[in-house]
């Protein structure tokens, strides 16, 4: 029981390190209450405090992603990106979305997506040439490895942890225009 008191202890305090400060309220907050629960013996309510604590990080995270969302490229306008965190659901997932249009009808959707158990496997997927290759072409967006199918949609995976896609019914040229001008730098910062 004193191991399992440690460690829940030594957790609640890797997530206090890792919310930045701005966050420190709502997520902190709840993140005591599920101590407090913890330590009375209500692990349901622990349990529900920490995940709301967690579904808090990940809006966070979320709104981080959309500020990395491209402005549009000339000649298309953008809509307000959308943010969203799916918490356990979708093995927990965290994700921003822009859609872009052009005057001839033509659109295409930027998506960011971090915090999911799914994105690790899948970047060892496509570190295999074999397998990337029966997904589609294997090309570079700037430094890092992309796939594009059929359609010219763009897959990468940065850092291991995030999945951008770039897709829609407009020109492959603007889609891969699209997925160069994520800011690949700072999102393998985060």
């Amino acid at each position: 029981m004193i191991f399992i008191r440690a460690l829940a202890a030594a957790l609640l305090l890797l997530i206090c390190a890792a919310v930045p400060a701005t966050a420190a309220d709502e997520v902190l907050d709840a993140i005591d209450q599920g101590r407090k629960a913890y330590q009375s013996g209500n692990l349901g309510e622990a349990k529900q405090s920490l995940d709301l604590a967690s579904q808090l990080i990940g809006q966070k995270n979320a709104e981080g992603f959309a500020a990395l969302l491209p402005a549009p490229l000339a000649g298309w306008k953008a809509d307000k990106a959308e943010t969203a965190a799916l918490g356990s659901t979708a093995f927990g997932a965290s994700m921003a979305t822009r859609r872009y249009t052009n005057a001839k009808g033509d659109d295409i959707e930027v998506q960011i997506t971090g915090d999911s158990a799914v994105i690790a496997p899948m970047a060892a997927l496509l570190a295999n040439p074999q397998f990337a290759g029966a997904m589609g072409k294997i090309t570079r967006v700037g430094s890092q490895r992309a796939i594009v199918n059929n359609d010219g949609d763009v897959h990468m995976v940065i850092a291991n942890k995030f999945l951008v896609v770039v897709q829609g019914s407009g020109p492959a040229d603007a889609k891969m225009a699209y997925a160069q001008a994520v800011n690949v730098e700072k999102l393998s910062k985060m």
